[in-house]
């Protein structure tokens, strides 16, 4: 067994790149929504390409998890710090590759006019989840239970907001089809974001589990 000042220092590094792994998956997400309005495609292409250095960070830092585990088999909280840093590094990596999605999506829908109606409801969304992404970020470096707890209403207006959207733009579809593939398009944006959200929750109810050991569900 290594000392605890190693140990801790271990459990250091894992936290660091969970951060800069979080890091990176916060300027992706909005990175990937500016492009998207913006109909930047170049800015979308950066985004598609930054996600190999976020793969990497997730392999590396799970790794480090996987064999402090393996090598000094932790105990009680300990346990919980490396076992829940592992399910927050698997949520950053699905909230990033939803970030790619949007960006590629950016890619089909910059041939197309500007529509305002669904980029009202893409904005109102993206509002929530890069405030959630940050927040979730935020509750894990400070052990806020209460901001990650408070993440669920956030939550609650993102699926609220795409059930409006769905809804309309799938009426103006069915009147105008020269709308459908746009829509079609920023629907599936919709879907990603509500996809991002939820991760960012679960980071929310890591968070929860890390300070109190008990499971909260919040989506």
């Amino acid at each position: 067994m290594v000392s605890r000042n190693v140990y801790d220092k271990a459990i250091k590094e894992i936290q660091n790149g969970i951060l800069r792994m979080g890091g990176l998956v916060e300027q992706a997400v909005n990175n990937s929504v500016q492009a998207l309005l913006k109909a930047d495609t170049a800015a979308a292409s950066r985004v598609i390409a930054g996600d190999d250095l976020i793969d990497q960070l997730f392999s590396e830092t799970e790794d480090k998890c996987v064999k402090l585990v393996a090598t000094q088999q932790p105990m009680a909280k300990d346990l919980r710090i490396i076992m829940t840093g592992i399910k927050i590094l698997v949520n950053l990596e699905r909230m990033a590759d939803y970030t790619v999605d949007i960006a590629r999506a950016t890619m089909e829908l910059s041939v197309y006019p500007v529509n305002v109606k669904p980029f009202e409801y893409i904005q109102k969304m993206a509002f929530f989840v890069q405030r959630m992404v940050k927040d979730g970020l935020d509750a894990y470096v400070h052990g806020d239970i209460e901001k990650a707890g408070a993440m669920c209403r956030m939550d609650d207006e993102v699926d609220k907001l795409f059930s409006e959207a769905f809804k309309e733009l799938i009426e103006r579809m069915k009147v105008d089809p020269d709308v459908v593939a746009q829509y079609a398009y920023s629907l599936f944006v919709g879907r990603y974001l509500e996809r991002i959200a939820d991760h960012a929750t679960n980071i929310g109810e890591e968070v929860i589990y890390i300070a109190t050991g008990e499971r909260k569900e919040l989506n």
